[in-house]
């Protein structure tokens, strides 16, 4: 298992990094809105936020299987360890299912609110794949080969609510500056259902982060029962 750890981990990274580097180097026409718009550059979509995030977690996950420690209860957890717990619960596994699921279903309404048919000859397929589709799979990977133990509920979902307003904000300084929104959904959307479909997005992140506790918790509740019992005894 440590020997499978250390290859996804490798893998994944790279993955990620690469995807990065592969969208970065995209040249989309300066007359197609919002893709053209130069305020914000790449770092205008959520989907590059979460490649970047999914790049650094893999990257401390690895570190943490070199210098760390993927024991059930270790007697002091490295900063590795507690880092790595935390970015996954928090931040990688639901904002890897919140960006498959919200890109794939408004994709299925209408992809032209979300990607264009003319992009097509400059966005590769393996690419929009690597960012909306296979981040699931490896966030599934990691789920059921590395043991984490959640953060409080308090703590987990400060950050996640933390990170979603700042992006929400980010996205009214691109319209504000940039005169555009992001996503073209937001465009055909009046004020209160905006609003709305922000409180939506939000809710999601909330559930998502639920689900990955829960889901962690069905497939390692063995070793989460060690813990406890091991805890329980050192008091």
């Amino acid at each position: 298992m440590a020997d499978l750890r250390i290859f996804l981990h490798l893998a994944a990274a790279f993955y990620f990094y690469y995807s990065i580097y592969g969208f970065a180097g995209i040249e989309f026409p300066p007359d197609m809105l919002p893709f053209g718009v130069k305020f914000g550059g790449m770092w205008k979509y959520l989907t590059i936020w979460n490649a970047v995030l999914q790049a650094i977690y893999f990257t401390v996950a690895l570190i943490n299987d070199l210098i760390g420690t993927n024991e059930i209860s270790p007697r002091t957890k490295p900063i590795s360890r507690k880092l790595k717990d935390y970015l996954f619960a928090t931040f990688v596994f639901p904002g890897a299912m919140l960006v498959a699921i919200t890109f794939w279903v408004i994709m299925t309404i209408d992809r032209e609110l979300m990607l264009p048919k003319a992009l097509d000859p400059i966005f590769p397929n393996w690419l929009n794949h690597a960012l909306h589709t296979n981040i699931v799979l490896f966030v599934l990977l990691e789920v059921c080969t590395s043991f984490r133990q959640y953060p409080s509920r308090k703590d987990g979902l400060t950050g996640i609510l933390s990170f979603g307003v700042c992006y929400l904000a980010w996205l009214h300084v691109i319209r504000h500056y940039g005169g555009v929104w992001v996503y073209g959904v937001l465009e055909v959307l009046n004020l209160p259902m905006r609003i709305a479909f922000f409180a939506a997005i939000l809710g999601l992140s909330v559930g998502l982060y639920l689900f990955g506790e829960l889901f962690n918790n069905a497939i390692w509740i063995r070793e989460l029962w060690t813990l406890r019992s091991a805890t329980k005894k050192s008091k």
